[in-house]
């Protein structure tokens, strides 16, 4: 009850009151009238009209508000025309003279191209909608789906009659035209993703232009395989290019393991090569060295230095023979014998003795510094 300036004790009485008894009242000289007769003893007196009108005033509430979901977009109606769209929450709308549509924007729907799922789950393949022509010529048979959302609520409601159904026709018109600009081998193996994605492209273009108010969120390939007639053919020819591209592999992985070792023991050839010549050529210039240097001091005092080669010479030689030593007046009666045979043989194992030693030391690199005589300076 508003308060009332003018009557501040309320002696006036509640405005909700006063309307309830002049409807109450005008309900009463409506029905009091001569042709309606004895409707006027049938009409509900007191409390139970005040009831009756109280049902109608909630009805009357309760067909005036309506709630959006928050997966939903109301589009309101007045006489069967879109007037305006509701947002997620509570709205008002004119009783039996607006109506609400409120279709799910969130919820991802699902149209099948080439085949259908019946209720036990089973799938069944359309042949008017999987059999499609290849670019080259052949023949497969495609089954896809399409997941879609509604972008715009008005449009969707209301710009297309069928729109289930007109999303299942322009996606099989699309699928066509890119299935038919690309080969079949490309649709067999690597080329699923590209016929995917230019199939939702040309999809979308095409749905668009209809102001369908929907959004293709994707197309996915659930099968794509040759006639039944031809199935057993396609599957060999299968075969063997997976056999060809396993052989491909193999000897590539074969040329990748063997190419690497062959480098890398060229590259140690090269390097034991480069390794020997430069051991070579310091030893060699070590001997030059000492010999430059022997010879220096040869000039200097050749008796000494001759002799001192005699001795280091004889030192080297003398402890791998065999010798017998005589005094010089001993030797006059002992008579001269020379072994040919054993003086042969020992020759040889010397000479094989001395090959291996010059190998053994050709082999084992020597600094590049110069060595002095043995025995120094006399």
């Amino acid at each position: 009850m508003v308060w009332d300036p003018n009557d501040p004790w309320s002696r006036k009485g509640d405005p909700l009151e006063e309307a309830l008894k002049q409807a109450r009242s005008k309900m009463r000289a409506l029905f009091s009238a001569e042709e309606f007769g004895g409707w006027k003893n049938r009409l509900p007196a007191g409390g139970l009209l005040n009831v009756v009108i109280t049902a109608l005033l909630i009805l009357f509430i309760w067909q005036s508000v309506y709630i959006v979901a928050p997966d939903e977009e109301g589009v309101v109606k007045r006489f069967g025309v879109p007037v305006r769209a509701a947002e997620p929450g509570p709205h008002f709308k004119i009783p039996l003279v607006e109506t609400v549509l409120q279709p799910k924007v969130a919820k991802l729907y699902r149209v099948e191209v080439g085949f259908r799922t019946n209720q036990q789950g089973r799938q069944q393949m359309v042949p008017q909608e999987a059999l499609m022509l290849t670019g080259d010529m052949n023949i497969l048979a495609i089954e896809f789906i399409v997941q879609y959302k509604i972008k715009e609520a008005r449009e969707y409601l209301f710009n297309v009659a069928d729109i289930h159904e007109t999303i299942g026709k322009a996606a099989e018109a699309s699928m066509r035209e890119v299935v038919g600009k690309s080969k079949i081998d490309e649709a067999l193996t690597t080329g699923k993703a590209v016929i995917q994605q230019d199939t939702l492209t040309l999809l979308q273009t095409i749905l668009d232009q209809y102001h369908a108010g929907v959004q293709i969120a994707a197309v996915q390939l659930q099968d794509v395989d040759p006639p039944e007639a031809v199935a057993a053919a396609f599957k060999d020819v299968t075969n063997a290019k997976e056999d060809r591209e396993k052989l491909i592999n193999q000897s590539q992985s074969y040329r990748n393991d063997i190419i690497p070792r062959a480098k890398g023991e060229a590259a140690e050839l090269v390097n034991r090569a480069r390794g020997f010549a430069q051991a070579r050529l310091n030893r060699a210039q070590g001997e030059a060295n000492r010999f430059l240097a022997t010879l220096k001091e040869y000039n200097q005092a050749k008796d000494v230095i001759s002799k001192r080669i005699y001795i280091e010479t004889m030192e080297e030689i003398l402890p791998n023979m065999e010798k017998v030593i005589i005094d010089g007046k001993g030797g006059e009666r002992v008579l001269p014998y020379l072994p040919l045979d054993r003086l042969s043989k020992s020759k040889s194992s010397s000479l094989g003795k001395s090959t291996q030693q010059l190998e053994a030391d050709e082999s084992r690199p020597e600094p590049t510094s110069i060595q002095k005589p043995r025995g120094g300076r006399p």
